[in-house]
């Protein structure tokens, strides 16, 4: 949530941040805000309310905020309103007036997170003769720094540190200190935080694409670690306030891989390029005609030895288990629990030596499911990340790592990296099964053979992607929307049903079609568009029956099935295919014409496909 940049360099700041920030949109996008430290050594912070743009003009695309030095952020509101008054950055003076210099205040900041005990701090400063002119918890942050700054009469690294020890909560902290005029602070818990050296400048950001056109040799801060940026320099402390080093990691996106490309909007951009980020998830793990999961680190013991396998994870990639579930059960002979990270380590879930933890998250980053790994380790548990951010804090700390290669994902609604992460799960479940015995050589061949053509039929479905645009037209102006399917038809509704409605706004569910008749099919009326999922054959007829009930109730239907299951077009009213695939991986077809249609919807609403409203695309609070 919200977006963070911070440049020391020797060209003018605000441009680059603004650049930056435009990057980090996707984080965030209710206001925006800039503070750039001037020749005189003061700081102007200006901040607008709305998308960055309101900020670009404001300030002239920057230009009118001279200096080489500064911070900036877009934010996604949690404490207050969306406001210029609760935008951020944040001063530590009493007083603030927008687009002015800040002379009285020793500290001026931006922050992603939330700070849990915040009403508590902001009680003790109000004691201390501290005044606020915001609703946010960032305020208090800053004005705490600022409060240990003084009372101790001590440097930014100890009263950062302070602060940290004091606050509970995740943050990622951007400081500008009054008496260290050319210089950045930054500190973290729980909240990514990426830094860029190039060219005598030094570069901080949130996420990887706001300094990819920069540099691709980064540092990531660790959690409750503190770093002084200075022009080409970064030196990073614990929470001692001992230097510590670090190791570069090389970002092997390039930054063409940021950009639209050609495309009207990111999402279609992404949903194209799936077949691409699936081929290349794929191609890391198998080698030849084997599946090599050397680098993940995971042993053939470990794997013969599981009890059972427990999935954790939020929104799509929480979808991602669903849908694994069934292939990991019925190919590893392995019992899987799904479970939701943010409900995960508070139902004190009962864990054995022998159980495997796997979460999924394409930041590494995400609030819950880094929780929820924690929550593992402290029971003793092996955990396994499959993420697509190299060097991301669910990576460092899981004990094995299986990297998704999807690229940058800048999209709120996830496209390519919840493909890449489900044809990551084909990999391992086809490995379980294979290592634990129950899967021969020729069933092992057959499911690579398999997985790899997955890239050429995505790409034959998106060839055919007109018809649901004419579709997605005409049902452009539904109220609601329900997704119905048996098995890991059922898991892929629950995607579909996500897209529709977080781009779309358009109310929709997913169910398991055999429990419509169980409540939901009250909800049915003429005209209400249910969706039917139908690509495992086993359950094809059963999941016609339940759509023929809502239809015989003045329902539209809508089937998406494979090729050859023509006679569908005799009971739905539109019909859709995908190619045939084995069905165990038959989730990575059907799920693209329901991207396209929610992404359709969306366009002819008029709505911003990339951001939709009240949303941020990595979620690391809870």
């Amino acid at each position: 949530m919200c977006g963070i940049v911070g440049y020391v360099g020797k060209k003018q700041a605000a441009p680059i941040l603004l650049d930056g920030l435009s990057k980090l949109e996707y984080r965030g996008y209710d206001s925006a805000g800039l503070a750039v430290r001037g020749t005189d050594g003061k700081v102007k912070v200006v901040k607008a309310k709305g998308r960055l743009k309101v900020l670009s003009e404001k300030t002239n695309d920057g230009a009118s905020l001279a200096g080489t030095i500064g911070i900036g952020h877009t934010r996604w509101a949690t404490h207050g309103e969306p406001s210029e008054n609760n935008a951020h950055p944040h001063v530590s003076a009493n007083q603030f007036e927008h687009g002015t210099t800040v002379e009285e205040a020793n500290v001026v900041g931006v922050h992603n997170g939330i700070i849990e005990n915040y009403q508590e701090l902001k009680e003790k400063l109000m004691r201390h003769d501290y005044e606020f002119y915001s609703q946010t918890d960032t305020e208090v942050a800053v004005k705490l720094v600022d409060y240990y700054y003084k009372k101790y009469n001590i440097g930014p690294i100890d009263a950062i540190a302070k602060t940290m020890v004091r606050v509970r909560g995740s943050y990622a902290l951007a400081l500008m200190f009054k008496d260290y005029p050319d210089e950045v602070w930054v500190a973290r818990k729980d909240s990514p935080m990426v830094i860029g050296i190039a060219d005598g400048a030094t570069y901080v950001a949130s996420d990887v694409p706001a300094i990819l056109k920069y540099t691709r040799n980064v540092y990531y801060i660790g959690n409750q670690e503190m770093a002084r940026l200075g022009k080409g320099e970064a030196h990073f402390y614990n929470l001692d306030g001992d230097e510590i080093q670090k190791e570069k990691v090389e970002i092997k996106w390039d930054a063409e891989a940021a950009e639209k490309g050609g495309y009207e909007h990111f999402m279609m951009k992404e949903i194209h390029e799936q077949p691409k980020a699936v081929e290349d998830t794929l191609s890391s793990v198998i080698k030849g005609k084997k599946i090599d999961l050397t680098e993940c680190g995971i042993s053939d013991e470990k794997i013969k030895s599981l009890r059972q396998i427990f999935v954790v994870a939020c929104g799509s990639a929480w979808h991602v288990g669903m849908a694994s579930q069934y292939i990991f059960e019925d190919l590893a002979k392995v019992p899987v629990r799904v479970e939701l990270a943010s409900e995960f380590r508070y139902r004190k879930p009962l864990l054995d030596k022998n159980d495997l933890v796997i979460v999924i998250s394409q930041s590494g980053e995400t609030a819950d499911t880094l929780a929820a790994l924690r929550e593992a380790k402290n029971q003793g548990v092996a955990t396994l990340g499959i993420v697509n951010v190299v060097g991301s804090s669910i990576a460092r700390e899981a004990d094995h790592v299986l990297y998704t290669l999807a690229g940058p994902e800048i999209s709120v609604a996830t496209t390519k990296a919840y493909s890449a992460q489900l044809v990551a799960c084909y990999a391992l479940a086809v490995h379980f099964g294979y290592v634990r015995e129950n899967i021969d050589n020729k069933a092992y061949a057959n499911y690579i053979a398999e997985m790899k053509t997955i890239p050429e039929k995505i790409q034959k479905v998106l060839e055919d992607k007109e018809r649901l645009q004419w579709f997605a037209a005409k049902y452009a102006n539904a109220k609601d929307v329900f997704f119905v399917g048996r098995g890991i038809d059922y898991a892929v509704s629950l995607e579909g049903s996500l897209k529709m409605k977080e781009i779309s706004y358009i109310h929709s569910e997913a169910y398991a079609a055999g429990e419509l008749k169980h409540g939901t099919i009250s909800l049915i009326e003429d005209g209400i568009l249910v969706i039917g999922v139908l690509t495992q054959n086993d359950l094809y007829e059963k999941t016609i029956s339940n759509m023929v009930e809502c239809k015989a109730r003045g329902a539209y239907l809508m089937g998406l099935t494979t090729y050859g299951h023509y006679e569908i077009e005799d009971t739905v009213n539109f019909a859709a295919y995908v190619p045939k695939i084995d069905e165990h991986f038959a989730a990575s077809l059907a799920v693209i014409p329901l991207q396209l249609l929610g992404y359709y919807i969306s366009v002819a609403k008029g709505l911003d496909v990339d951001k939709p409203r009240n949303l941020a695309k990595s979620v690391t609070v809870e």
